[in-house]
């Protein structure tokens, strides 16, 4: 990949950081260099994708899920993977906000070789699922989960969630203790109260962000999230450039600010210290995401998003949590050290207690 370093103007600086609205974290705007293609787009002659990524290939043959939210008729894609040989248990991932479930692939390849039967869902507003123009909220899409586990006959399950995912997967279980044997925090969103800091924002201003965000702005942005970027990530940014590049941009980018809202108006730290199962909480030590870190004071952002004190703080709160931090990783261990995820997921769930 021919990359240039380009040492930015305070003015783009503003811009970059301002299009990367949810989590990038912007250095100081004197010594900011991005890496980004020198001349065209990597992804001028791809073709558009629609609202539901129609086109885009998953790892595993997908299926659909007929449901609701906030009263609206939608449709939950999810991927159903056997277990390799005599099944152990069903395992069920969380994906983040800016991911689908199809970034879990080798964690579904791992999980399944080791015996588990995988449940890896798009959530409704993410991935191949729908994208009503609804109030979203957690409890919600983890009701629309457990009907999705009840349709398919599965009565225990044991999560595993990454960022966003974490939220998601914190009330799943907060809401349906029964359901769920034991839990996987995967450098999880809302181990700190992003609202006493973050101050609320309207759609109007965040769907203007969303809409001038760039192939570079976002890229930068999801560099933020991986110490090492590997041209591998490279996925990541294609599926949003490629939405962009259809007539579905709006509403996709009009979800994208609703999600938003929910990660902001509900946090759920305070449902730590009440999961009674056991929790492992995987935590890549060189994280440092900052949810709305472009709308927080600068006073504040010095305190947030450290997540190896956030892992220690959540070992505490929980009353039956182990901690694994990883060195040298960030923000999706899973994708950026899968053999290692593998191996420290399958000897928690394979444990005992």
């Amino acid at each position: 990949m021919n990359m240039t370093s380009i040492k930015l103007p305070l003015r783009s600086i503003a811009l970059v950081c301002a299009a990367s609205l949810l989590l990038a974290s912007c250095a100081s705007t004197e010594q900011a260099v991005v890496s980004t293609p020198a001349l065209t787009s990597l992804y001028a002659n791809a073709a558009p994708l629609d609202l539901r990524l129609s086109t885009w290939p998953y790892p595993y043959a997908t299926q659909e899920f007929k449901t609701s939210l906030q009263g609206r008729p939608a449709t939950m894609v999810y991927m159903d993977v056997s277990a390799v040989g005599q099944q152990k248990g069903v395992v069920l991932l969380f994906h983040g906000k800016n991911f689908s479930s199809d970034y879990w692939a080798p964690t579904i390849a791992g999980l399944t070789q080791a015996g588990y039967r995988v449940i890896a869902p798009d959530q409704i507003g993410f991935g191949k699922s729908s994208k009503p123009d609804v109030a979203y909220h957690f409890d919600d899409l983890a009701a629309n989960t457990k009907a999705l586990l009840k349709s398919l006959n599965i009565k225990q399950v044991s999560v595993i969630a990454n960022s966003m995912g974490g939220m998601v997967g914190v009330r799943f279980a907060r809401l349906y203790p029964n359901l769920v044997q034991k839990m996987v925090l995967e450098n999880p969103l809302g181990l700190e109260d992003y609202s006493k800091d973050i101050p609320p924002q309207q759609n109007d201003n965040l769907l203007k962000l969303e809409m001038a965000q760039t192939e570079v702005t976002y890229r930068r942005f999801l560099q933020s999230y991986f110490p090492t970027w590997q041209p591998s990530y490279e996925k990541f940014v294609e599926v949003y450039v490629r939405v962009q590049k259809g007539s579905d941009y709006p509403a996709y980018a009009k979800t994208s600010v609703l999600t938003y809202q929910m990660i902001a108006e509900k946090p759920v730290v305070n449902d730590l210290p009440k999961l009674k199962m056991p929790v492992l909480l995987v935590i890549g030590q060189k994280d440092r995401t900052v949810f709305g870190r472009r709308f927080a004071p600068p006073e504040a952002v010095k305190s947030l998003g450290n997540f190896p004190e956030l892992g220690k703080k959540a070992q505490l709160a929980i009353p039956n949590a182990k901690l694994v931090p990883i060195d040298n990783v960030g923000h999706v261990p899973h994708v950026e050290v899968p053999d290692l995820f593998i191996k420290t997921v399958v000897e928690f769930l394979n444990s005992r207690g």
